[in-house]
């Protein structure tokens, strides 16, 4: 299997959990994303953080005032946080909530030309290795707008399952792999501006996404679905999301707007965790929900989306 590295110029299933038990896990993982004095963060949050996003319907009632990073802010403040980053998504607490079994689901329906956007350290990669050694995969494109998160995603790889059940090809001098094992490239771009002019219209047969939309804020993340919408092949393309939102049980869901702004900035990585995704979904012209399934009471959910030929 051919590597190639380059580079851009510019959660088990809980929809019966606990309130309880949600309010535990979700005040576990505030406290590990840096927020533990949960009166301060009420505090700071019912007097807010400014963002510079106008007020939008698509999200939850705060999270269009929530604070955003730019993708440069992005790029640069991932790169830090890359090193230590397996710490915030992976590890037991996600396991208790389901994440790591969503992640196997969502990723167990990619087929064909594959691209992950917001890879990140590569959580999901370890969930690849029977589709890549049958072929169901047939290529993979990991894309990160951090240089130092896609330097530990290509780390994992060298370290992975997927290595040992897909041999490696050497590539060829214009990348392309020997025989007929797939290709896994590692790119650095913006998903939220550079996918249709990097990648062109109609290129692959399914997109993954799991957290990212939380970083790009309510704009970002709308723009990142209409550049889905158009790379992805029509009809029998598939967008699968895993994304952070606001949960069912209203006390929880209270909460969450109430803290979105100040965790995101004190501690959260960026991340707005009360959106309403999929408000943003249907408001992105021609893309159709198929699919939700709801985790941890609402706290994550996964999208299974299309779009249709005109």
């Amino acid at each position: 299997m051919g590597i190639i590295f380059t580079s851009s110029p510019s959660c088990t299933k809980l929809t019966s959990t606990s309130s309880l038990l949600g309010c535990r896990e979700f005040n576990q993982q505030i406290s590990r994303r840096g927020v533990t004095n949960s009166l301060l963060v009420a505090t700071m949050g019912w007097w807010g953080i400014p963002s510079g996003e106008e007020d939008s319907p698509l999200s939850s009632s705060s999270s269009s005032k929530c604070w955003a990073m730019t993708p440069t802010e992005a790029s640069q403040a991932y790169d830090t946080y890359a090193p230590q980053y397996d710490a915030l998504d992976g590890g037991s607490a996600a396991d208790r909530l389901g994440i790591s079994q969503a992640r196997e689901q969502l990723v167990s329906k990619a087929k064909g030309r594959v691209l992950e956007i917001g890879v990140g350290t590569g959580l999901n990669l370890d969930n690849y290795p029977p589709l890549l050694s049958s072929q169901t995969v047939t290529s993979l494109t990991l894309l990160d707008i951090s240089s130092g998160m896609l330097e530990q995603a290509k780390n994992r790889w060298e370290t992975s399952t997927v290595k040992s059940i897909v041999p490696s090809k050497d590539d060829n001098e214009d990348g392309e792999s020997r025989g007929s094992h797939p290709i896994v490239e590692f790119v650095q771009g913006d998903a939220t501006s550079e996918l249709v002019q990097r990648f062109g219209i109609h290129s692959f047969d399914t997109i993954i996404d799991s957290f990212s939309l939380c970083v790009m804020g309510t704009m970002g993340a709308q723009q990142c679905l209409k550049e889905l919408q158009q790379i992805i092949i029509p009809d029998t393309g598939r967008i699968l999301l895993l994304e952070n939102s606001r949960a069912i049980n209203p006390i929880l869901g209270s909460y969450q707007d109430l803290t979105a702004s100040t965790a995101a900035w004190m501690g959260g990585k960026g991340c707005v965790y009360n959106q309403n995704v999929r408000a943003m979904i249907e408001a992105t012209s021609g893309l159709e929900i198929l699919n939700e399934d709801i985790y941890a009471g609402g706290l994550f959910r996964a999208y299974e989306c299309r779009t249709r030929s005109t």
